[in-house]
C-alpha cells in the first residue's frame, strides 16, 4: 500500500545578483544626485573627466527615472553649467593671445590740459588752397607744425600779420615731418587770380583803350573783363564842366581813362572814364584831363559858355537860376550889346 505523499517544501525566491543590486542602486535619486554632484569635481581634475562624469550623470537621469520632464530638463542645464564653470578657457587662437596681452599693454591715452601746447602730427594736412589766409594759418598752426607765409606773385609785396584775413592761400609746400614740419603758404590779395607758379606775375585783366568811346560801352567793356560795376566812375574831362545826372551822360565821351591802356586791373581797384559833351570834344593834351582843362568861360561865372543859356548870367537869384537878363529888352545885354552867340558858346 501506499501511503500518503509527502507535500512538497516551499519554494524560496530566488536571490538577486550583485549587477542587479548595482543596477537598482543606480536608479535611485542619491546616486543620480551624486553623480551630478561629481561633475563639477572631475572637471576640475580634466575637462575631459568633468565630461565624461555629465554623460554619466544624464543616463542615470534620464534613463527609468520616474521624473518629471521639467525636472529632468532643469538639472541637466544646472549640470551643464556647473562643467561650464569650473572649465578653463580655451586658449586663443591665431595668435590672439599675442594680441589681446598687446592691446592691454598700451597705456589709456592722457587728456591734454587746456594750456598744454600743440603736439606736431605726422598726418597729411588739408588743403587750404583756395582759403583765406588767417584761416590756414590758425588751423595749421593747431597740429604744432610751424607756418610761414609770403607774396605769390612776382610783387613780392610784405604781408602783415594781422592783414592775413585780405588775402587768399594760392600754393602749400611742407618739408620736414613731425614737429619738425614747416609749411610755406604763397597768398594773393583776396580776389586777386593766382599767378601760374609760385612768384610768376598775376595774370589780371589790363585796361583796353577807351578814349573816344561812350560812357555806356566803356563801362560795358570793363564790366566785361571782370571789373565791379560800382568800381567804374565817371569823371569830368574839364574842371570847369559838370556832369548831368545820371543816366544822361550815357552818350558822353571818354577823353581818358585811369589806369591808362595796358596797365593790369586790380579786382580792388577804382577804374575812372573822364567824359566830355560831345559837342565840346576832348582837351587837346590828355595830360590835362581833370586838372588843368578847362572850357571856355567869357563872362568867367564858372560855367563854361556852352551852359550859359543867357547873356550876362552874372546875377542870378532863385527866380532866375540861369541868370537875370539885362538890357532894354531880350536882343541886347547889359552891356547894350547884341546877343552874340560867340560869346556864349565854343564855336567862335
Amino acid at each position: 500500500m501506499s501511503g500518503p505523499l509527502p507535500s512538497p517544501e516551499p519554494s524560496k525566491p530566488p536571490r538577486p545578483s550583485r549587477d542587479a543590486a548595482r543596477t537598482r542602486w543606480l536608479r535611485t535619486n542619491s546616486a543620480r544626485l551624486g553623480l551630478i554632484a561629481a561633475v563639477p569635481i572631475c572637471g576640475l581634475i580634466t575637462p575631459g573627466l568633468g565630461a565624461v562624469a555629465l554623460a554619466g550623470a544624464l543616463v542615470a537621469l534620464w534613463r527609468k527615472n520616474p521624473w518629471p520632464r521639467q525636472g529632468k530638463v532643469a538639472v541637466t542645464i544646472a549640470a551643464a553649467a556647473l562643467l561650464g564653470a569650473v572649465a578653463p578657457a580655451a586658449p586663443p587662437k591665431d595668435g590672439a593671445q599675442d594680441r589681446t596681452a598687446a592691446v592691454q599693454r598700451v597705456p589709456a591715452p592722457a587728456i591734454p590740459s587746456a594750456s598744454a601746447a600743440p603736439v606736431a602730427s605726422s598726418r597729411p594736412l588739408a588743403d587750404f588752397r583756395g582759403k583765406s589766409l588767417d584761416v590756414a594759418y590758425s588751423k595749421i598752426t593747431k597740429t604744432g607744425a610751424t607756418v610761414v607765409f609770403h607774396d605769390a606773385s612776382d610783387g613780392d609785396e610784405e604781408i602783415g600779420f594781422s592783414s592775413r584775413a585780405l588775402w587768399a592761400v594760392c600754393f602749400q609746400n611742407e618739408t620736414g615731418a613731425g614737429a619738425e614740419r614747416t609749411v610755406d603758404l604763397g597768398a594773393v590779395r583776396r580776389g586777386d587770380p593766382c599767378p601760374t607758379r609760385d612768384g610768376a606775375p598775376l595774370p589780371l585783366p589790363t585796361m583796353p583803350e577807351s578814349v573816344w568811346k561812350t560812357w555806356r560801352q566803356a563801362r560795358k567793356d570793363l564790366i566785361a573783363l571782370g571789373v565791379a560795376a560800382d568800381r567804374v566812375r565817371a569823371g569830368e574831362a574839364y574842371v570847369n564842366d559838370t556832369l548831368p545826372e545820371e543816366g544822361k551822360y550815357d552818350s558822353w565821351r571818354v577823353c581818358a581813362h585811369d589806369p591808362a591802356s595796358g596797365e593790369p586791373i586790380r579786382a580792388d581797384a577804382d577804374v575812372t572814364l573822364y567824359l566830355s559833351s560831345p559837342a565840346n570834344g576832348c582837351p587837346e593834351s590828355r595830360r590835362g584831363v581833370g586838372t588843368s582843362a578847362r572850357l571856355s568861360d567869357r563872362d568867367g561865372d564858372g560855367d563854361p559858355d556852352y551852359r550859359d543859356p543867357y547873356p550876362g548870367d552874372r546875377d542870378r537869384t532863385s527866380a532866375f537860376p540861369d541868370g537875370i537878363p539885362r538890357g532894354s529888352n531880350d536882343s541886347n545885354d547889359s552891356d547894350g550889346h547884341g546877343w552874340n552867340p560867340c560869346h556864349h558858346t565854343h564855336w567862335c
